[in-house]
């Protein structure tokens, strides 16, 4: 039951391989990863951050941009593009239900997005030990947890990718609302969240609420995951006085929360939809 999943998987992976937009941005990725790596290796200040504690905080501030627009540009067209070429009927036309076609491309997209984060992100890794620069195992954990969630970041806007994919009909619209998601997600919500604490003005949002509301953005999840997961990469991110209330598990939690749910929703929207 999951060979014809795993054959799906493979194929996307090495169709995503092939995609010029990917493999430039994941070489501008590890270009970026090792450039702060040795940025990070000069002298830090008062703060006196390891190379490895500032790597962690230029990558976190890196990936809520870049990996959101990986994963939109790699799942935006999935269902909607497939059956305007006419290869999602041929797809269906063997042995395979419409569950399995979804999960198989939904893994060979994420293990995209793995290959990418090991190796723009990886780099760093080496490059590390190449300074000759110490580093604790705390800041490998954190390093560690930075790879593993941006793996999840990328599959939270794959499942939102595929959600779009899945409602739409035409391949324009769905590559207008991807490009929706991007800005809404990374930019606008941030926005609009800061200029309702400044009109505020701290009177009525508490902190409690400040950061349930933060639960419903999987890039600001992911940023709370990564830039106060740790004392030295909280205080040279300027986060030390932030305190949501969240563990690290209610994190990663909330991450697989916004991978299911879309995914599940488009799931429904495919397995009803006429092709």
């Amino acid at each position: 039951m999951m060979r014809p999943v795993l054959v799906i998987a493979g194929h996307e992976v090495k169709a995503s391989l092939r995609n010029r937009w990917i493999l430039a941005i994941t070489g501008l990725m590890a270009a970026l990863a090792v450039a702060l790596v040795f940025l990070g290796s000069a002298p830090t200040g008062a703060v006196d951050a390891s190379p490895l504690s500032v790597t962690v905080v230029g990558l976190a501030a890196l990936s809520v941009f870049v990996v959101p627009l990986i994963a939109l540009l790699l799942s935006y067209d999935t269902i909607v593009g497939e059956i305007d070429r006419g290869t999602m009927i041929l797809l269906l036309s063997y042995p395979l239900s419409r569950w399995q076609v979804l999960l198989g491309k939904f893994l060979g997209h994420v293990a995209t997005i793995l290959i990418a984060t090991v190796v723009g992100y990886g780099g760093a890794g080496i490059a590390v030990g190449l300074t000759g620069e110490a580093a604790s195992a705390a800041d490998w954990r954190a390093f560690s947890m930075l790879v593993a969630s941006t793996v999840m970041l990328g599959a939270c806007f794959i499942a939102l990718g595929y959600m779009v994919s899945a409602w739409v009909r035409e391949r324009g619209t769905a590559a207008g609302l991807a490009v929706g998601l991007w800005l809404v997600f990374v930019v606008l919500f941030d926005l609009a969240l800061l200029g309702l604490l400044v009109a505020d003005g701290g009177q009525s949002i508490a902190a409690d609420l400040f950061g349930a509301v933060l639960l419903l953005n999987p890039t600001d999840v992911y940023r709370i995951l990564n830039l106060t997961g740790g004392d030295e990469v909280r205080a040279f991110a300027g986060l030390a006085g932030l305190d949501t209330g969240a563990s690290p598990a209610t994190l990663f939690a909330a991450l697989g929360l916004w991978i299911m749910v879309p995914l599940a929703a488009a799931f429904l929207h495919f397995h009803r939809r006429e092709i």
